[in-house]
């Protein structure tokens, strides 16, 4: 009696491999969605970077530290060498600085955004800043900053 070849893959087989792809997809599709949401809030970080080299520039200079060079004092967007405010644009809805340097970026509340905030607050020490990053984008899951 010959024996007979197996043609091709067994029920069980089959369903191995469709429960493994089913794991795989359970653990990628929560992280993919993570990344996205890291993705559209790089817009917002990124919208900050003009007005924190404005400041890093005015300690630099002198002109809005007090005499010590410790405190920052009088930084306002637009004069000296603190760019405006960028205009809200994608999912950036506003970015403001107060007038010890504190940089406050919000986002939209679209594409998976919540109006999460990203703040940078500086500390001057003998003409350089250092910036401590806060907000909302640093307390919620995923963390986003």
């Amino acid at each position: 009696m010959k024996k007979r070849m197996q043609k091709g893959f067994t029920l069980i087989e089959l369903m191995i491999v469709v429960a493994i792809i089913g794991i795989l997809a359970a653990v990628a599709l929560p992280a993919y969605q993570s990344y996205t949401l890291k993705a559209r809030f790089t817009e917002v970080v990124q919208s900050t970077q003009a007005i924190k080299t404005g400041v890093e520039l005015c300690v630099q200079d002198g002109s809005c530290v007090d005499a010590a060079g410790t405190t920052i004092q009088s930084v306002a967007a637009g004069t000296g060498p603190v760019p405006a405010a960028p205009a809200a644009a994608g999912v950036m809805a506003s970015v403001a600085v107060t007038g010890a340097g504190v940089i406050t970026a919000t986002a939209t509340t679209t594409q998976g955004l919540n109006g999460q905030t990203y703040t940078l607050t500086p500390t001057a020490a003998a003409g350089r800043v250092t910036w401590v990053v806060g907000g909302t984008c640093s307390t919620q899951s995923p963390k986003l900053c």
